[in-house]
C-alpha cells in the first residue's frame, strides 16, 4: 500500500509561527497559486530561471544532435545562444538548423516557447491587475469610557489616496479556554460594533465596541486578558474606488497591545475658517483617561 507523503509547514503570523505537521504536499496544481502569493522579485526570479533552464536543456539537445550551421563544434555557448534566438523568435540568421534533427528540435522549442510565453504573460498580467489593500492600523487598542460606557477603540486608515467604498468591519476576540472535560480550546467570539460599515474609508476611521452586558470582554482586565492569551483581530473588506476591485485586510493585536484606561488621540480638528485638519501624526497615539 502506498503511503501518503506528509511534510512540515510553517505559517507565519504577526507575532509567532504556526508549525503544521502532516500537511500534504501542495503539488504542481498549486504552483500558480504559490506564484501569486510570493513577492514580485521571487515571481520574476522563477520566470527568468525557468526561461534560462529551458534554454540550457535545448542547448544540450542541440549539442547532442548537432546540425546547427555556423556553430562551433562542441560549443555549449553557441548552442545556448541559438536556443535563445529560437525561443525568443529573434532569428539573426547567423546560425540556423541544417539537419532534420535540428529542425525537429526547433519545432519542439517553438511550441514550448509559445506555451511558456503565454503562461508567463498571464501570470504577470494577473499580478499587475490585482489590487491589494494598503491599510494602516493603530499600534494599540484603547479601552476607556465613552458616554459613561467602557468602550474598545481601534483605528483603521487607507494609506493610498482615494477611498475604499462600502468598507465593512468585523472584530473577533480569541482566547484560550478549557471545556468542562478539561480540553483546551481556542474560542472565537465576534464583537458587536457600534458601526459595522463605513460608506467611504479614507485616511482614518475609528471602530468602536461597547463593553456592556453580554460583551465577550465584560469583566476583563489586563491581567485576565493576558492570562487567557487574548487576541483581538479586525477584518476589513470593501471595494477600491479606483480599480473597482474588492480589497481586504486584517490585523491582530495581542494582550500587550491593549491600553486599558485610555482613548485614542484626536486626529481631527477644525480651523477658525471652518476647514478640517486630519493630523495623522496622532494616528497611533493613546491618551490615558480616568
Amino acid at each position: 500500500m502506498a503511503r501518503a507523503h506528509h511534510r512540515k509547514e510553517i505559517v507565519r503570523t504577526e507575532a509567532y509561527n504556526i508549525h503544521i505537521i502532516g500537511a500534504p504536499a501542495p503539488g504542481l496544481r498549486d504552483l500558480y497559486h504559490a506564484l501569486l502569493r510570493v513577492p514580485w522579485w521571487a515571481a520574476f526570479a522563477v520566470i527568468v530561471g525557468t526561461y534560462l533552464a529551458l534554454n540550457g536543456v535545448f542547448a544540450a539537445l542541440y549539442l547532442w544532435v548537432g546540425g546547427v550551421a555556423h556553430a562551433r563544434p562542441g560549443s555549449f555557448v553557441d548552442a545556448f545562444f541559438f536556443s535563445v534566438q529560437t525561443m525568443g523568435t529573434i532569428g539573426y540568421g547567423t546560425m540556423y538548423p541544417a539537419t532534420n534533427a535540428a529542425n525537429t528540435l526547433v519545432v519542439a522549442e517553438s511550441v514550448l516557447s509559445l506555451l511558456t510565453t503565454a503562461l508567463a504573460t498571464g501570470l504577470v498580467f494577473v499580478r499587475f491587475s490585482q489590487t491589494r489593500a494598503r491599510l494602516m492600523f493603530s499600534s494599540k487598542i484603547a479601552i476607556g469610557p465613552m458616554d459613561g460606557v467602557p468602550t474598545l477603540m481601534l483605528r483603521v486608515g487607507n494609506v493610498r489616496k482615494g477611498n475604499i467604498v462600502g468598507a465593512e468591519f468585523r472584530v473577533t476576540f480569541t482566547c484560550t479556554t478549557k471545556t468542562a472535560e478539561g480540553m483546551t480550546i481556542y474560542r472565537l467570539q465576534e464583537l458587536t460594533l457600534v458601526r459595522t460599515r463605513a460608506p467611504a474609508l479614507s485616511r482614518s476611521w475609528t471602530v468602536l465596541h461597547r463593553i456592556a452586558d453580554g460583551s465577550p470582554l465584560d469583566g476583563f482586565d489586563a491581567a485576565k486578558l493576558a492570562a487567557l492569551d487574548g487576541e483581538l483581530s479586525v477584518e476589513v473588506v470593501g471595494v477600491d474606488e479606483t480599480s473597482l476591485q474588492p480589497v481586504h485586510s486584517r490585523h491582530t493585536w495581542f494582550a500587550g497591545s491593549v491600553a486599558w484606561g485610555a482613548r485614542l488621540a484626536d486626529v481631527l480638528s477644525e480651523t477658525p475658517e471652518g476647514d478640517m485638519i486630519l493630523d495623522l501624526r496622532n494616528f497611533h497615539e493613546v491618551i490615558p483617561v480616568a
